[in-house]
C-alpha cells in the first residue's frame, strides 16, 4: 500500500496543482530521495507521477518534481523514460524542459528506441526533429569538450605535440565554441557539418593521444 503523500503527489500531478505540490513537498521537509514513497504510487505499467507530467505536457509540475527528488532518467519495467513519453505524446515543451534537466537522450527501451525513435513511430515529427537538433548539438559540445581535455591534460600531451600541433587544436577549438555562442538558427545538419570540420582537423594531430572523439 502506497503513502498517503505519494498518492497526493501523484492526484495533484494529474490535477496539474503546482501549488498542492509545492505545499506538500514544504511540509515533508524532506526530499524525494530522502523519501522513495513521494513517488511511489504509480500505474499498472509503472509509470508514476513524473511520467504523468511528461505525457500531459506540465513542465511547471516537472520541474517542481524533479527538485523534490523525482529522477529525469527513471525507467519503467519496458526500459521507457520520461523522454520517451514525452515524445510519444508529442509535448515539445516537455522535452525541452528534460533536455535541460539533463534526460539522458540515448536511453533505449525494450524495443531498441531512444526518444527520437519512438517520436518518428508516432509521427510526431516536431519532437523527433527537436531531438535530432538537440543530439546534434550535444554531440559538437561533447567533442569539444572532449578534445579540449586531451589537450589540457598534461600526461597526454608531454613531448607529443609540437608548438604548431597545439596552437591549430587549440585555435579550432576556439573557433567551434565561438560559434557555437554567436550562432543563429543553426540546424542539426550545421552542428554534424561543424563537428566533422573539427575531428578532420584536430583528430589527426591528436590521434597519438586515446581516447579521440568517436
Amino acid at each position: 500500500m502506497q503513502s498517503s503523500v505519494a498518492i497526493t503527489v501523484f492526484n495533484s500531478t494529474l490535477a496539474g496543482d503546482v501549488e498542492g505540490l509545492q505545499s506538500v513537498f514544504n511540509n515533508e521537509g524532506i526530499s524525494g530521495e530522502e523519501s522513495p514513497d513521494m513517488f511511489g504510487e504509480t500505474d499498472d505499467v509503472g509509470r508514476n507521477a513524473l511520467f504523468f507530467a511528461c505525457m500531459l505536457g506540465r513542465s511547471c509540475i516537472i520541474q517542481e518534481l524533479v527538485k523534490n527528488g523525482g529522477q529525469v532518467n527513471s525507467i519503467t519495467a519496458r526500459g521507457y523514460t520520461p523522454l520517451h513519453c514525452a515524445a510519444m505524446w508529442g509535448q515539445l515543451d516537455t522535452l525541452k524542459t528534460l533536455v535541460e534537466l539533463n534526460a539522458n537522450l540515448q536511453a533505449v527501451n525494450f524495443r531498441g528506441e531512444r526518444a527520437a525513435d519512438v517520436a518518428i513511430r508516432y509521427s510526431k515529427l516536431d519532437c523527433a526533429e527537436y531531438l535530432a537538433w538537440i543530439e546534434a548539438k550535444q554531440s559538437l559540445q561533447a567533442c569539444i569538450g572532449h578534445f579540449k581535455d586531451a589537450l589540457t591534460d598534461p600526461g597526454k600531451i608531454q613531448g607529443k605535440l609540437t608548438k604548431d600541433e597545439k596552437n591549430i587544436c587549440t585555435n579550432a577549438l576556439s573557433a567551434k565554441s565561438d560559434w557555437l555562442q554567436s550562432v543563429k538558427n543553426p540546424t542539426a545538419e550545421d552542428f554534424s557539418e561543424q563537428r566533422k570540420q573539427l575531428v578532420d582537423l584536430v583528430a589527426p594531430i591528436l590521434e597519438r593521444l586515446n581516447p579521440l572523439c568517436e
